[in-house]
């Protein structure tokens, strides 16, 4: 990767956590405390995964091996369990609002649409 790859993911990052934030405060207008739960949780939990899924693919790209391509397989079941569950449980147990999680989920989604514009444009 180029030093122009390393800071577009650096700045992806980044922006990651100002949308979360963004989304944060106009939940707040809402005055209600599943409502800022569910984006807050949605929005760590796709942060956390967007990163775990960077790691497994640098991983991959870096010893392209038997070995590691079962690696990623394995790992990409084991965080597509960990993200369901945490979805579960989340609504189930969690209380947030189911739409406020959806709302939170997308953060990673709206950060590559600005950046898909910010490169077109």
């Amino acid at each position: 990767m180029t030093q122009q790859d390393d800071q577009l993911l650096a700045e992806m990052a980044r922006r990651n956590w100002i949308i979360l934030i963004v989304l944060l405060l106009f939940s707040l207008l809402w005055q209600s405390f599943p409502v800022t739960m569910g984006v807050l949780a949605g929005g760590v939990l796709v942060i956390i995964n967007y990163r775990w899924m960077g790691r497994s693919l640098f991983k991959l790209l870096g010893d392209p091996h038997l070995a590691a391509e079962k690696g990623f397989k394995r790992n990409y079941l084991f965080r597509l369990l960990f993200i369901a569950g945490s979805i579960y449980l989340l609504l189930v147990r969690g209380g947030v609002h189911p739409l406020a999680l959806v709302v939170g989920l997308s953060v990673v989604v709206i950060n590559l649409i600005i950046t898909t514009a910010k490169r077109l444009y």
